[in-house]
């Protein structure tokens, strides 16, 4: 039965995106963009399903199984980003009329600048986001159902079939359909995911307080404190110090330069429809805790040390305390989370690799229809790679969400300070620009992968957020130099293409102040 209501939503969704989004023309900004007509509320929900993936799922509430609340630092935090995005960034993008964030570094810089990084982003969907969220998504499928309880299978096999599964339909929805197909899924993923996600809190809490809400949190508050201080120490996974590090830099990657999240934004109709959808995403980021953290807490009171993983602990509740018939429904919408991050991924990808590398560096006199077409190809060789990647991270070390924001400081570092130093001067030439994110890519891959295991140790090494933070100034630090040495002759001005009107939401600045002063609260309650 739970199966059999898991294949029905799954598909009502599929063809739902079908009629709503249509077939993507064979153009930049219909493929890419979604023709550059999102609203608000497709951003916002968008944002929230593409962020939302198993890897967030299952790799937060692991986390808080075994630590707590101070985890919360990664949804929370991710408010204050997504408000500077709105200020700061993207009346930039939009004035600039950017279909990706490595076009705004060729106007800034060069192409080659534009080159280096749109390499290193899909080096590092490749590599690392697109197996992690593949692998999380199968692990939760595997199970919520018991599959190699049911197929008479094994763990392993269950996996690559999941992982396969997973793959071949999360291509077609980014590949067939562009940005307009896979944002419209997202969306009605997003309100299913958004519901179910505080229904599993809800009735976890009902299932340890005995049919009370308020007693469950009773019960859950009693049975550790310690769990409820949002203030890490030094010994935890993010200690309170990193926030004021390295944590709001991954924040402000993640949020404003990355090319799977923002392009979202960059579909906005406007300016203030893409503000709205930043601000609506950020007040519901807020409440990420309810569906990210509790419930791995809740997991924790029930199971205690019954878990082989820690990321076991979300699937594990869901098939706990949901009624047989509902755990299929809830899978098809934690399938679509799946999906969403994948197919967000792959079709910035396959956007990055047309407009950046094919157009640029391939064939200079390609057409956009071509441009789209051999981009589709390129996506389609990257989701084999990725799918064929995916089963071998069982061997990855635990704590799946810690270990992606780690390895993605190869790339979320340097791409940010050029950015960064990029909008802020006028002066710092294309050669600074070069330097600095190869020279981030490589300094940070030998400290975390060569010094802090082989020389160091882990015990006595830095945070990996304190490590990026150190090289992010120190990058900084190095452009700024150069272009004291050998400035642009001419100061850098971004041209206002007027592709999209550019006139802010009034209320931008009010609602975001708000947003930050209730992020400020949430710490002082929980500490």
């Amino acid at each position: 039965m739970a199966f059999i209501s898991f294949l029905i939503f799954t598909a009502l969704v599929a063809v739902a995106s079908y009629f709503l989004a249509g077939k993507a023309e064979a153009t930049n900004d219909s493929y890419f963009l979604g023709g550059r007509s999102l609203t608000a509320g497709v951003i916002a929900g968008s944002l929230l399903l593409t962020n939302l993936s198993t890897e967030q799922i299952v790799g937060l509430n692991g986390q808080s199984f075994t630590e707590g609340i101070l985890v919360m630092c990664w949804e929370t935090l991710a408010a204050i980003a997504m408000v500077v995005t709105a200020l700061f960034l993207l009346p930039r993008y939009l004035k600039g009329g950017l279909t990706t964030v490595p076009q705004f570094l060729e106007k800034r810089y060069d192409t080659m600048t534009k080159t280096i990084a749109s390499a290193l982003f899909l080096s590092g969907y490749v590599i690392v986001l697109l197996p992690i969220v593949l692998y999380s998504g199968a692990l939760a499928i595997v199970t919520m159902f018991d599959l190699p309880a049911n197929l008479g299978l094994s763990h392993t096999a269950c996996l690559w079939l999941c992982v396969w599964a997973i793959g071949i339909i999360g291509s077609f929805y980014a590949i067939w359909g562009g940005l307009k197909a896979v944002a419209v899924s997202d969306t009605i993923n997003a309100v299913g995911l958004l519901f179910g996600g505080i229904m599993i809190t809800v009735l976890g809490l009902q299932y340890i307080g005995d049919g009370s809400i308020g007693t469950g949190l009773t019960n859950l508050y009693n049975n550790d404190p310690n769990k409820f201080n949002a203030i890490g120490g030094s010994d935890a996974s993010v200690p309170f110090s990193t926030i004021f590090t390295g944590m709001m830099l991954v924040q402000l990657f993640y949020w404003g330069t990355n090319q799977a999240i923002i392009q979202r934004a960059l579909g906005a109709k406007n300016l203030k429809e893409g503000q709205k959808g930043l601000l609506i995403a950020a007040f519901f980021k807020i409440l990420g805790p309810l569906i990210l953290v509790v419930p791995g807490m809740i997991a924790f009171y029930i199971f205690k040390g019954d878990l082989e993983i820690a990321d076991q602990a979300y699937p594990k509740l869901v098939k706990t305390v949901l009624p047989v018939s509902m755990v299929g429904l809830f899978a098809a919408v934690l399938f679509g989370a799946i999906l969403s991050s994948f197919n967000s991924a792959l079709n910035s990808s396959v956007t990055l690799f047309g407009l950046d590398i094919y157009k640029e560096h391939i064939n200079k006199d390609a057409t956009e229809a071509q441009i789209v077409k051999y981009g589709k190809r390129f996506g389609l060789l990257l989701a084999f790679f990725a799918m064929f990647i995916a089963p071998f991270i069982a061997n990855a070390p635990d704590g799946l969400f810690g270990y992606l924001q780690e390895v993605n400081g190869c790339y979320s570092i340097p791409i940010l300070t050029i950015i960064v130093v990029g909008y802020l001067t006028k002066y710092i030439p294309a050669i600074a620009a070069k330097i600095a994110i190869i020279l981030g890519a490589v300094l940070y891959f030998i400290s975390q992968f060569i010094l802090k295991p082989f020389v160091f140790g882990e015990e006595n090494y830095p945070h990996f957020l304190h490590v990026m933070a150190i090289l992010f100034v120190m990058n900084v630090l190095i452009m700024i130099v150069i272009g004291m040495i050998k400035p642009r002759q001419k100061a850098f001005e971004l041209a206002y293409t007027k592709q999209v009107d550019i006139e802010p939401y009034r209320f931008v600045k009010p609602f975001g102040l708000a947003i930050v002063i209730v992020v400020i609260a949430s710490y002082v309650i929980f500490s």
